[in-house]
């Protein structure tokens, strides 16, 4: 659908779905320059109409001849639709921005945040991933830590809100819920894989799984965040350890993040100093108030939020912070639609 007769031709890939809705939110609530907006889903969806910015819009199946003319694809239908579409749009000229695992660990993809490594993005050969939401969060809150401060250890646990399993698990929250208040039995059949044997129920209740379990014992959303980081960082030889919980709340991911520094006599004055200067950082912490950041506080807003800084016991390079986000915005939409606009600045599409 022509939107006006300036800007790029943008698709969105899974355009029903809850990060795909987010991103049409982002991309008009920053103005992206959009010429023709094309919205792709599943058979299964195709049909239905959307709105943005007051023209309705029908949803058509996600297919290689969609992308004719396409210059830059937004996907987030799930990492099978990636993987089979992902290269028929890029080889009819679509820079694709990738919201799936698909692409993550490829060495030929840059894997982007762009306050923490907007540079690799010049080095696109046509795909650029979008980091997991919750390895987002941290290392935009640990990167400017890590360029004044150096940094040797992450140890990272997450409380995620069922929103990062979609719509569905959002719904099961919701429902077992209403059943457990009423004394009813809760049924469990999304979390915490949906397509495991077993099924779990999330209200009123904390799973340590998040994906499936891997031979070593962690999760593959636990592995997402250990590897991507260090890709993001460009230091393998970084220590990274996750535990990743998904917990009752609907909106916005959380982080209890452990960090050991590279320097010495560091304060957490000094940490409050970077952090309070550092781009889509906002620090939130004044104990003496019961300031720090929530997850009900960092809903529906952009920014990655960081509280409860303090200095380790023992260790004196050791520090701890409290990192909040909201999951679909920064931890997917947003952070897709700011690569996007960097690539419009850059001339790199």
């Amino acid at each position: 659908m022509n939107i006006n007769n300036q800007g790029y031709n943008v698709a969105v890939v899974g355009a029903t779905g809850a990060v795909g809705q987010k991103m049409l939110e982002t991309l008009d609530k920053k103005k992206f320059p959009i010429k023709n907006l094309s919205l792709l889903s599943s058979s299964r969806s195709a049909g239905t109409k959307i709105n943005f910015q007051g023209i309705d819009i029908v949803v058509e199946e996600a297919k290689p001849e969609s992308f004719e003319g396409v210059q830059i694809a937004l996907f987030s239908a799930g990492g099978s639709v990636s993987k089979s579409l992902a290269h028929e749009a890029v080889a009819r000229g679509a820079v694709v921005i990738d919201n799936t695992s698909a692409f993550r660990m490829d060495e030929n993809v840059p894997l982007v945040v762009p306050e923490v490594n907007e540079e690799d993005i010049a080095t696109h050969k046509g795909i650029i991933a979008n980091p997991n939401c919750s390895t987002i969060q941290m290392v935009a809150a640990l990167k400017p830590i890590q360029k004044h401060f150096g940094l040797s250890r992450i140890i990272v646990s997450t409380y995620q809100s069922v929103s990062g399993a979609g719509y569905s698990a959002t719904k099961e929250l919701i429902n077992q819920s209403k059943s457990y208040l009423n004394g009813e039995e809760m049924k469990a059949e999304i979390l915490p894989v949906k397509g495991e044997k077993k099924h779990l129920p999330i209200a009123f209740n904390a799973l340590p799984q998040i994906d499936v379990f891997q031979e070593n014992g962690y999760t593959f959303e636990e592995m997402k965040m250990i590897n991507e980081t260090k890709k993001i960082f460009h230091s393998p030889e970084l220590s990274v350890a996750a535990t990743c919980v998904r917990l009752p709340f609907i909106t916005s991911h959380a982080e209890s993040v452990y960090i050991e520094l590279d320097k010495e006599n560091i304060e957490v004055a000094d940490l409050h100093k970077v952090l309070s200067e550092a781009d889509g950082v906002v620090l939130e912490d004044n104990p003496a108030n019961q300031e720090y950041p929530t997850p009900l506080s960092a809903a529906g807003k952009s920014d990655v939020f960081v509280g409860r800084v303090r200095k380790d016991l023992d260790n004196p390079k050791g520090f701890h912070l409290w990192i909040v986000s909201d999951n679909l915005l920064k931890g997917a939409a947003w952070n897709s639609v700011q690569i996007a606009e960097k690539l419009v600045k850059n001339n790199l599409v």
